[in-house]
């Protein structure tokens, strides 16, 4: 009989096994692949409060498919099996993550609460194909999102649904770039911490980016842009999430490519000269302690959205991650206020 494994015991094997899979190299999609089917059954047993969230009668299915600019996009949909169909949900994730983490607990609740929720990893990041990390064309990512979106949209049994699109930081920009190439297609849109403005914490100093912008015009793939120590330890705020981030390990964990940084710089300085063309229902919600996007940008977005109907949700002390790395309680008070939101504005459009 052999010895029994402790749970301690259980956990360092899966620290180790964490350890290889961070100093793998993550930068093609078959290696991504494969370090997420080693993990997947492991990270939906981690103690998240959004593991542990109810998803009975809730139906998944995973996609590959080829798009028309021949990449191969790994996507995901969570649809109610129990309950009627209010609406499609639509959901932008953000920069250097992936559908299938953190977003598995929040997509499964959304889904047992009435909506069908669809999701995607962009080129370069999660289970899609290009070069881990690599945004060559922002335009490009924006227009890849359209396409996967529209095809859903347009099918039969969605196309009379109410539909709204979800995006989280660099997702509420893409978010809001889809908004501007379709201004009459969407129903609303939440926006979690959205990348309107790099706070400035998160912006290098004049000279050091006017050198990186040189340099990215010849090595735009080059790891090199600089990160501040505060403003990773500004991701989670909980300390036991904090702990539990290895567990993504689709996550982009090296410093920003520099071609990724200027393509995003300048969608950032684009939205910002176009926050008065906003015209579709908003909620946007920001932690007020968020030093990598800046909640100062979600209030402009608020005063200058030509929409009368929008609404503002700052939540003291919280950081950037609002569904992944706060205080259980802060989580469940976000998605409350994304179904409540939800619950409004589809019964509203179902009601004509």
């Amino acid at each position: 009989m052999g010895a029994i494994t402790t749970k301690e015991e259980i956990e360092e094997m899966l620290s180790e096994e964490l350890q290889t899979i961070s100093l793998s190299n993550l930068d093609e999609a078959p290696a991504r692949r494969r370090a997420r089917e080693a993990f997947k059954d492991t990270q939906l047993a981690i103690d998240h409060c959004l593991f542990k969230l109810p998803a009975d009668g809730v139906k998944m299915k995973e996609v590959y498919e080829v798009n028309s600019r021949g990449i191969k996009i790994f996507s995901k949909s969570w649809l109610p099996e129990r309950v009627p169909l209010k609406a499609i949900v639509c959901y932008c994730h953000g920069y250097a993550d992936t559908c299938t983490f953190y977003f598995e607990g929040v997509a499964r609740k959304l889904a047992s609460s009435g909506y069908g929720v669809f999701a995607l990893d962009y080129p370069g990041f999660g289970l899609s194909d290009g070069l881990h990390g690599y945004i060559p064309s922002f335009e490009n990512l924006v227009n890849d999102v359209v396409e996967h979106f529209s095809k859903i949209k347009e099918q039969k049994k969605y196309q009379y649904l109410p539909s709204f699109l979800l995006g989280e930081s660099m997702g509420g920009a893409i978010a809001l770039k889809i908004h501007f190439k379709q201004p009459t297609a969407w129903d609303g849109a939440a926006l979690i911490a959205p990348l309107c403005k790099f706070a400035e914490d998160m912006i290098p100093h004049w000279l050091v980016k006017q050198i990186l912008i040189g340099v990215a015009k010849v090595l735009p793939k080059t790891k090199l842009v600089p990160q501040k120590e505060e403003v990773k330890e500004n991701i989670y705020r909980d300390v036991n999430k904090r702990k539990l981030a290895p567990y993504n390990v689709l996550l982009y964990k090296d410093k920003p490519r520099l071609g990724t940084a200027l393509e995003l710089l300048k969608a950032t300085q684009e939205l910002e000269q176009q926050l008065e063309d906003v015209s579709l229902p908003l909620l946007i919600m920001h932690g007020e302690a968020d030093i990598i996007t800046d909640p100062s940008a979600s209030k402009d977005l608020y005063k200058k959205a030509k929409v009368k109907d929008k609404k503002l949700c700052l939540y003291k002390d919280a950081f950037h991650t609002l569904l992944e790395g706060e205080p259980d309680e802060t989580i469940i008070h976000v998605l409350d206020d994304i179904i409540s939101w939800l619950d409004q504005h589809s019964s509203r459009k179902n009601k004509y």
